[in-house]
């Protein structure tokens, strides 16, 4: 039975997120080998693009290199370098939450169409992110793509225990943010959950959480205080060439066994200073965990009403330092760790110097 297009949009989650990439052998190795995603499909357009999906539990990702210059992956990539260039989202019935969206103000990128059983259609997002709404019929692959070859199951290379995708964080552009936040409010029905000035030296930040109906989908969108010093937003806005996805964060039940792993496998992490271990206990009573484990890896301790949450942050390997990952994991806390940017600058200022 079709959904009501009142209702279209109100059950969404994420189905697969797609980059584009310079390199899809290089970046699909580094996936497999450091955190443990395994190839479950693959696709050749000759003379076009070729394209890999791989995974574990909840995480899909869909990696694409252009194999022609006027391809949209190599236009993506000339002026970004890799990226998100997709967050797609599953729905009951994709031509109905297209029509929707598109009713609400949504600019269209391609029509509704049918292919191997799963219809697609997609709308713009922020920046050069678009929004392609997924729907599969009963009696194929949940994982089934048009076009894509399904490999027979494979077991990842290591067990890195992550789970699936918390949430993105998403750089716009100053005087972008309002009517972003806005776009996802009107059109695809999120919820604004939290609101934020964050301000650290000479640097700020303001920060809106938006969230789908049921949960399901979370942007954190950041966008820089330009009355105030440069910092990583506006670096990440100049390199990338607009707004665009900062990084991806993957969740899991176990941090420091995560970070242990990943590391073991060769994922460089930021560092933190001795000093932000020392001062840890100043700030909350750790409920997982130990100083002394955290500290062993770098990872930062946060809370919040509702409990505590622990992460850390890849370093980019992307030429231009853009897109980077996050590994974290919650326990009852549901906002995300902006105590610990004040808590890092306090750390350097209490280092001794030389």
């Amino acid at each position: 039975m079709p959904v009501d297009e009142k209702s279209a949009l109100h059950d969404l989650s994420i189905d697969h997120v797609e980059l584009y990439v310079e390199d899809l052998d290089a970046t699909v190795r580094h996936f497999a080998l450091n955190y443990g995603f395994a190839t479950y499909g693959t696709s050749d357009q000759p003379g076009e693009a070729t394209s890999a999906a791989v995974g574990r539990d909840g995480i899909r990702l869909v990696i694409t290199q252009a194999r022609a210059e006027d391809h949209p992956a190599a236009s993506y990539t000339r002026q970004h370098g890799d990226g998100v260039t997709d967050i797609a989202l599953a729905v009951p019935d994709a031509a109905a939450a297209f029509n929707e969206a598109v009713r609400r103000g949504a600019r269209p990128v391609t029509e509704v169409t049918e292919a191997e059983g799963v219809i697609t259609a997609s709308i713009a997002g922020v920046g050069d992110v678009r929004h392609t709404f997924v729907q599969r019929s009963e009696d194929i692959d949940s994982r089934q793509l048009p076009g894509f070859t399904l490999a027979r199951q494979s077991e990842p290379e290591v067990d890195t225990g992550l789970l699936e995708i918390d949430h993105f964080a998403v750089c716009v552009e100053a005087e972008l943010l309002r009517a972003t936040v806005k776009f996802y409010e009107e059109v695809l029905g999120f919820r604004n959950t939290f609101t934020e000035k964050i301000a650290v030296g000479a640097q700020a930040m303001d920060s809106e959480v938006v969230q789908s109906s049921t949960g399901t989908v979370t942007l954190t969108l950041i966008e820089p205080d330009t009355s105030r010093e440069p910092g990583q937003i506006d670096h990440f806005i100049k390199n990338h060439g607009g707004s665009g996805v900062q990084h991806i964060a993957f969740r899991t039940e176990d941090v420091v066994r995560s970070v242990g792993t990943m590391s073991e496998r060769g994922v460089e992490f930021l560092t933190t200073p001795p000093a932000y271990y020392r001062m840890l206990g100043d700030r909350l009573r750790l409920v997982r965990h130990s100083t002394q484990s955290l500290g062993a890896l770098n990872i930062l301790a946060d809370e919040d009403y509702d409990g505590q949450l622990f992460q850390i942050f890849t370093r980019s390997i992307h030429p231009k330092r853009t897109l980077f990952f996050e590994v974290i994991e919650r326990s009852g806390a549901t906002t995300f760790g902006s105590g610990n940017i004040k808590a890092l600058y306090e750390a350097v200022e209490a280092e001794p110097l030389g």
